[in-house]
């Protein structure tokens, strides 16, 4: 039972990674199809991850009533369905209602998928998150690709994004019948208001304590946003590459990223998720620091090769510590640090793209790599909890010990 739940949510993630693909990387098709303007567009963009940071609200609320599975299996093809209206509206107000569609699924969606993640790992007593966080990643590797052949083929969006859609939403509701909702924060047994009570966590007390995680989060995403929005144009105005060469440093930043997560878990297994994240910290920011005093082009795609490596475990790892600091309220707290996903989003790619045009970009580069050192001020934070052995181990559950050895 719990392979096959462990196996159904990795593919929600990578369906998830495809859909999110396809949509960013067919932005300026999106713009060309419904005559968007360039002013406009920012707010067509900007209302996607602010709608989301709703939805993951709502979804806080919600799990109080209902399981984060029972969430988890219709928000996606709620998703998958909204990327088809992106490609098959009519007019900009269709495009504007698709959009705030999947902006508010996409939402729900992230926000189910990390607390099954991380009740999963709760349930198996060891470091499995950046497993399904390296899915994501190879997911988007994927839909980044489908997305190339069709602007490479000239395809109408419907039409590319229609055959992955039917792909993905049959086998996604089909898996979605194995979700394992584990321990999803309140202790087995509980009464209906200590589930209440464990859901909610008192909104004051748990925000303070879950401060220093969503700074983390919000920093590796101002990164991520970094290295997504403005890799491209670094390479070619400031270092000087072709067109075509700069397009490599994503590609390669994603390839990375897949390759750091799919052995992040060892690491934290081995050495415990505060050590993980020091040196992930300490990488990415070496990274940004090669691309901003980069002397060539070459040089510039070894930075940001370094950032992928860097940046990929703290996201999963933010999420899991969320979990374990709030045991008895890990829906509400990942819910609630869901939001600074979308806040880092929202906030780097205008930060640095500000402070280049006012500045240098050179600069600018050095705005994350400062950033991304302040995790190392909150690394303590995730360290497992006194009840737990060290060294990154988390004690399982006597009840789950059996389970637990039943792993992928």
């Amino acid at each position: 039972m719990l392979r096959r739940g462990r196996a159904s949510l990795a593919f929600s993630f990578f369906a998830q990674g495809a859909a999110f693909a396809l949509l960013v990387t067919r932005i300026p098709a999106v713009q060309d199809r419904y005559g968007v303007s360039d002013a406009l567009l920012p707010v067509f963009l900007a209302a996607v991850p602010v709608l989301a940071g709703v939805g993951s609200v709502t979804t806080e609320q919600l799990v109080k009533r209902i399981p984060p599975s029972l969430l988890l299996r219709w928000s996606q093809p709620v998703v998958l369905l909204a990327l088809v209206g992106v490609g098959a509206a009519r007019g900009m107000a269709g495009l504007g209602v698709a959009l705030a569609v999947f902006g508010l699924a996409v939402g729900a969606l992230d926000a189910s998928m990390n607390m099954l993640g991380v009740s999963l790992q709760r349930t198996y007593g060891r470091s499995i998150m950046l497993g399904f966080h390296a899915v994501y990643s190879l997911g988007g590797i994927v839909g980044a690709s489908l997305a190339w052949v069709g602007a490479h083929w000239h395809l109408a969006l419907w039409v590319s994004y229609l055959p992955v859609v039917a792909v993905l939403l049959p086998a996604a509701l089909v898996g979605s019948r194995w979700y394992v909702d584990g321990d999803s924060g309140a202790a087995p047994g509980a009464g209906e208001g200590e589930r209440e009570k464990a859901g909610s966590g008192g909104s004051g007390v748990v925000f303070t304590m879950l401060l220093p995680l969503c700074l983390v989060m919000t920093f590796a995403y101002i990164g991520d946003s970094t290295v997504s929005n403005w890799s491209a144009k670094y390479l070619q105005d400031v270092l000087g590459s072709s067109e075509q060469l700069a397009t490599v440093p994503y590609n390669v930043y994603m390839v990375t990223t897949l390759l750091g997560r799919a052995i992040g878990d060892f690491g934290v297994r081995r050495f415990g998720a505060a050590a993980v994240v020091r040196v992930g910290a300490l990488v990415a920011a070496g990274g940004f620091a090669v691309v901003a005093g980069a002397p060539g082009a070459w040089v510039g795609m070894l930075g940001f090769t370094l950032v992928g490596l860097g940046l990929c475990v703290l996201v999963p790892q933010t999420f899991a510590a969320a979990g374990r600091l709030f045991p008895g309220a890990s829906d509400a707290a990942i819910a609630r640090l869901n939001i600074f996903n979308y806040v880092g989003f929202l906030v780097g790619s205008p930060l640095v793209g500000a402070l280049g045009d006012a500045w240098s970009y050179r600069g600018a580069m050095a705005v994350p790599m400062v950033l991304v050192l302040v995790t190392l001020v909150y690394a303590r934070s995730f360290a497992p909890r006194s009840d737990r052995y060290g060294g990154g181990h988390e004690r399982p559950r006597t009840a789950d010990v059996g389970r637990g050895s039943n792993g992928l």
